[in-house]
């Protein structure tokens, strides 16, 4: 997930969503992504505290410590992707956005399921989609449209421009979700089995 992160950010076309509000931060502040990126996914633990409340347990506080190596790995695949060449070829930076969309996508189909430890944005999702009842894909669109347009926001009123924001940020807050139910409905029973859960 944070290679196709790191290939967002590349593409110059603004940043996958789950990391928007993060590289807003960047953008603004100055603070570096992977530091950007664990303060933004604690602050999502406090959420689903907040959500959850006595339903909340313990064990969801292990979801800070994925959150630092979220954020280190965010770090990394950044400095890994500083060494490719910049480019204004606009097929080039559509195709690391869709190279962004699918890692993530397939990222999230990978692990979620797992129920190991989420990364705290997702696990924000599962929160809201298990509370909601409503299928995890389309809290996943909802939610990184709802990210983007935070960003969206505090961009325009500190920097007045878009800033973290770009059509890249936008074609991935619509796609990814999708992108995840296509790989749920193609490969979702052969991964369930893997997990014993059918």
């Amino acid at each position: 997930m944070t290679i196709g992160i790191a290939a967002s950010v590349k593409s110059n076309l603004g940043t996958a969503p789950v990391s928007s509000v993060p590289y807003t931060l960047t953008c603004v502040w100055g603070i570096e992504m992977g530091k950007a990126t664990i303060m933004f996914h604690v602050s999502l633990v406090l959420v689903q505290v907040l959500i959850l409340r006595k339903s909340f347990k313990i064990k969801n506080l292990l979801q800070i410590v994925t959150a630092v190596v979220f954020g280190y790995f965010t770090t990394f695949c950044n400095y890994c992707a500083s060494f490719l060449p910049n480019t204004d070829n606009i097929f080039i930076r559509l195709i690391l956005i869709l190279i962004s969309i699918v890692l993530i996508a397939f990222g999230l189909f990978l692990y979620v399921p797992a129920d190991i430890m989420p990364v705290a944005a997702d696990g924000t999702m599962k929160t809201i989609s298990e509370i909601t009842k409503i299928e995890f894909s389309k809290v996943k669109i909802a939610f990184d449209v709802t990210l983007v347009s935070i960003s969206l926001i505090v961009c325009l009123v500190a920097l007045r421009s878009t800033g973290s924001v770009g059509a890249g940020t936008i074609i991935s807050a619509f796609l990814v979700g999708s992108v995840h139910a296509l790989f749920v409905k193609l490969l979702g029973n052969k991964r369930d089995k893997l997990l014993h859960k059918v």
